[in-house]
């Protein structure tokens, strides 16, 4: 929504939307009981900037260079690491 409001024109109250999504979806993490939520939630980062590379090639037709993939590759490696490594 902010994206919008700034990038397409959209009305300000777009991006006052957007800027509260955004904080809830900050503060909401905060209140996981789950006790490795933590190492879950940097997992899905890794996640979200594979899928980002995805939507810029998809929608906006930013084909991604090698450095994008190799960005992409790493953040992969990343999470299983985090993932997959043995804990006791």
């Amino acid at each position: 929504m902010i994206w919008l409001w700034l990038r397409e024109g959209k009305p300000y109250y777009w991006g006052i939307g957007g800027g509260i999504a955004l904080a809830l979806y900050g503060v909401i993490a905060t209140f996981q009981s789950f006790p490795s939520f933590g190492r879950v939630y940097a997992a899905y980062g890794g996640v979200f900037i594979v899928l980002s590379v995805l939507w810029g090639w998809g929608i906006d037709k930013k084909a991604p260079d090698l450095y994008d993939w190799v960005g992409a590759g790493i953040c992969l490696v990343g999470v299983a690491v985090m993932l997959l490594a043995p804990r006791q």
